[in-house]
């Protein structure tokens, strides 16, 4: 494990990586209240609120029981949703966004965001074939959830299709969580494996700690939390895209980023 107390002052370097996460604004809300999210671009828990855009959502659906109901928005809103809470119990909300893609200026950035996602060998294989070390692009998805308690909270999370995803074992609203709260990471229809899983926290004082965690071997994880915490983890997969993709976009590499987030109750 390694462990890492970030400066405010330096949350918007530009070494860090950019996650993507759904926020809301009240982790737990009464039947039928008001739930607000946040789709937030970041770095490390600290980032800009997204407008509501249907032209950049994949899917996006409230799971309530095993149950997906979709999650409707108008375009532009700010934050980008006001929902209804009618579902009582544990409302997982899962988010992926269309492809987007990003452009490497210069080799530094590049091995800096290696680096810091834990890509062994992808600087390697890079150069084995031929790709060049400036000026080039990478295509990226986002596969977001959160976890939500409508009055008591109860369910699990689940799988929901997303082609990486973060699944809690444990319900934080519901379980003890003395031991810690229990994830297991996919990829397709795959546990991830030994595996780099990031997560920050993100104290009632508003202090933010990142943490560095690694998946066993069926890319299960446990996180230490405390009473009163907000959370976010992050998880990444990096491949060579397919040759339809890569023609497409321009793309050399693909990256597909899993994110939760959630809070404990004080």
């Amino acid at each position: 494990m390694r462990r890492l107390t970030l400066a405010l002052a330096l949350l918007a370097s530009p070494v860090s990586a950019h996650e993507f996460w759904l926020q809301p604004v009240d982790y737990s809300v009464e039947p039928d209240a008001t739930l607000i999210v946040r789709i937030v671009n970041g770095s490390d828990y600290t980032g800009q609120s997204l407008p509501f855009l249907p032209q950049r959502i994949a899917r996006f659906d409230d799971y309530v029981n095993g149950t997906p109901t979709p999650v409707e928005g108008r375009t532009g809103d700010l934050p980008a949703v006001t929902m209804q809470a009618t579902q009582p119990g544990l409302n997982v909300l899962a988010y992926q966004a269309q492809n987007a893609t990003v452009d490497y200026k210069d080799w530094d950035t590049f091995v800096r965001f290696t680096e810091h996602k834990d890509f062994p060998g992808i600087l390697d294989k890079h150069r084995a074939r031929g790709f060049p070390e400036e000026a080039f692009r990478e295509v990226y998805s986002r596969y977001s959830k959160a976890l939500v308690a409508v009055g008591d909270g109860a369910g699990q999370d689940q799988r929901t299709g997303l082609e990486t995803e973060i699944v809690a074992l444990t319900n934080p609203y519901t379980d003890d969580m003395k031991d810690g709260m229990k994830f297991q990471l996919w990829y397709g229809d795959s546990p991830r494996a030994n595996v780099r899983f990031e997560v920050y926290d993100y104290s009632p004082a508003g202090e933010i700690t990142q943490t560095f965690l690694t998946t066993d071997d069926q890319g299960m994880v446990t996180v230490p939390v405390k009473p009163g915490y907000m959370y976010m983890a992050d998880a990444v997969v990096i491949r060579e895209p397919e040759a339809a993709l890569a023609e497409e976009t321009g793309a050399l590499w693909e990256t597909l980023w899993a994110n939760m987030t959630w809070a404990v109750p004080g």
